[in-house]
This record gives C-alpha cells, sequence and structure tokens, in this order.
C-alpha cells in the first residue's frame, strides 16, 4: 500500500495546476513529534511506501528526521520535489538517509512552457541540474509531468527526454481541477483527446526502457485489459482502498486531488483513521453509481474518483464522465 504525505504547504514555486495551492507555510502544519508518531501509525496500518511531498519537502527543516523514521519503521521512503533545490550534496545526505526514489517534475521539453508553468524563472533548468546531481550520487529518480492541452502535443519528445536524462519512470499525470488546477479547467484534455493519449502511452509502454504509467488515468487499466496487454498494477483508482494522503494540517483525504476528510490525525490515531472511517469504507465498498456501477470494468477501473467529485458537484461515487466507455454504457 502507498501513502503520501504533504508535509508542507511551503513552496518556491507558484504552479499553475497546484492541488494543494501551496506557496506559504501553514500555521497549523504538523510538528516534527507528532509526525514522527504519525509515521509509526503509517507502518502500523500496513503501509509500504511513504511518499513525502508538499509543497516543496526541502523546505521543511526535519525533512531528514522523517526520512529516517520512515526507513526505520520499514517503510519505503520516497521524495517528490520540483527538483531545483537538489544540490549534489542534499541528494547525497537524501540517499545516505534512506529515499529510495525521488520523483523531480517536468512538464515540457524545453525551458519557457515549463518555467511559465511553474511561476518561476530558471525551474526548468533547475530540474534537470537536479536529476544530474541525483544520477551522480546514484540516486534513482523519476520524472512527473502534469498533462493539459498546452502539453499534450510535445509528450513524446518529453518522455525522450526523460529517457535520455536516466528516469528509472516517467509518470504522467492528468489533471483534475483543485485547488489552483481550478483555473485550468478549460485545459483538460476531452474524453477523446484523453483516450487516445492513454494508447499512445500504453504503446509506448511496450517499447520504452523505462516505466511509463499514467496517473489519475484509471482508464488505463480498461484499455490494457482489451488490448490483452499484460496487467502490471491492481487496480487504476486507488483512493481509498490502498492510497491515501495526509495534508500538511493532519487532515486525512483519500488521495490528493479528492479534498473530502476522512479524519485528522490530531484527533485520532491515522491506523483508526484508515480502518474505520465511513469515507474510506465508501470507497472500499465501491457502491459506485450510474456509469461506473454498472461498467463491467469496475473492480479493475473505479473511474476517478476526484474527478467524479468535481464534475457532479461533490459525489464521489458518481460516474467519472471523462471515460469513453462510460459514455457508451450510459447511452
Amino acid at each position: 500500500m502507498l501513502i503520501s504525505w504533504n508535509i508542507t504547504r511551503a513552496c518556491n514555486q507558484a504552479c499553475a495546476h497546484c492541488y494543494r495551492d501551496a506557496g506559504t507555510r501553514q500555521e497549523d502544519e504538523l510538528t516534527t513529534s507528532v509526525g514522527l508518531a504519525l509515521i509509526e501509525e503509517m507502518a502500523r496500518a500496513g503501509f509500504r511506501i511513504l511518499v513525502l511531498s508538499g509543497g516543496e519537502p526541502l523546505l521543511r527543516e526535519d525533512l531528514y528526521e522523517l526520512i529516517g523514521k520512515a526507513a526505520a519503521c520499514g517503510l519505503r521512503p520516497v521524495l517528490g520535489t520540483n527538483g531545483t533545490l537538489l544540490t549534489t550534496q542534499v541528494a547525497q545526505r537524501l540517499k545516505d538517509r534512506g529515499v529510495a526514489r525521488v520523483g523531480i517534475s517536468l512538464d515540457s521539453p524545453e525551458p519557457g512552457p515549463h518555467d511559465q508553468f511553474r511561476g518561476m524563472a530558471g525551474a526548468w533548468e533547475g530540474a534537470l541540474a537536479g536529476m544530474r546531481h541525483c544520477r551522480q550520487v546514484g540516486l534513482p529518480f523519476q520524472v512527473h509531468t502534469t498533462v493539459t492541452r498546452r502539453n499534450a502535443e510535445r509528450l513524446s519528445d518529453l518522455m525522450h527526454l526523460a529517457e535520455s536524462l536516466g528516469a528509472a519512470a516517467h509518470h504522467i499525470f492528468f489533471l483534475v481541477p483543485t485547488g489552483r488546477g481550478k483555473q485550468l479547467a478549460d485545459e483538460i484534455l476531452a474524453p477523446e483527446e484523453y483516450e487516445a493519449l492513454l494508447r499512445l502511452l500504453l504503446d509506448r509502454q511496450r517499447r520504452s526502457p523505462v516505466e511509463i504509467k499514467p496517473t489519475c488515468a484509471p482508464q488505463f487499466m480498461r484499455l490494457a485489459a482489451q488490448e490483452g496487454l499484460p496487467l502490471r498494477f491492481s487496480k487504476g483508482c486507488l483512493a481509498g482502498t490502498a492510497y491515501c494522503v495526509i495534508i500538511p494540517n493532519g487532515e486525512v483525504n483519500p488521495c490528493p486531488y479528492l479534498p473530502v476528510s476522512a479524519g485528522n490525525v490530531r484527533e485520532q490515531p491515522f491506523s483508526v483513521i484508515w480502518r474505520e472511517s465511513p469515507v474510506l469504507k465508501a470507497l472500499r465498498e465501491q457502491a459506485l453509481r450510474g456509469a461506473c456501477g454498472d461498467c463491467e470494468y469496475q473492480s479493475l477501473c473505479g473511474g476517478c474518483r476526484a474527478r467524479a467529485y468535481f464534475e457532479s458537484g461533490g459525489d464521489f461515487l458518481a460516474t467519472d464522465s471523462w471515460c469513453l466507455h462510460a459514455q457508451a454504457w450510459s447511452h
């Protein structure tokens, strides 16, 4: 099982799509002592991989202590960062403390569009430098890309760049309109464009030396099954079933893009929230509505629960209407 912890809202960038609306540190972020106890609870609940992200996690002073605790508890710590603060010394320290892999954001094969999207001059050069520094010290890294209409046509070039930089994987994130991402609703791919891009990614998977994984795109599991490809993952949408996120103030959400509270670790032990939250239980019961509830691929795909939430105005069990199969089923 996989868990994300947004350890801070502080960030040195101002990304147009940021689901956490990051920038300045929150006054009520979890303290170091609470965080250390929380990591023990994560291990107690059965999680195996801990993603530490933000905001920008490298801006949190106790990051290395949290990483060391995670490793000591048997968790596999990984880091999600914009890469601009990753010097050789920082990369070596992360590796020494137990970080297994670093995810670095890169949204364009060229500097201009990436810097504009990230709200920071020099962001592209900084991200590539961070990758080089990871490579120098032998710390594996993967590339994270958020797809919108502004960069979809350059995705093949970006995947080639990720391969040439020595990335271990390339995870393609499909924009969900939450946080500042709400302002980009008109840049989200149409369902037909979305499915065509998923097919391109599946084809690229066959030929690429690195792992290519669509994220926030559970329909790729249906497409893989329809094309008879090996199913490398257990399910498309893992929200609340094998994955959740803890945001900086301790609130537990089913995923970073689904702002529905399952509880707060300041009020209940995380292991209790994970086991007993009605919100998480509803997701595990898969009592989906509409076309997603009737779909023969429900257990394999599940539809994007965050997208369903925003499209329906608040029902995270509703149909993910961004799916062409759901559209055909409903008609």
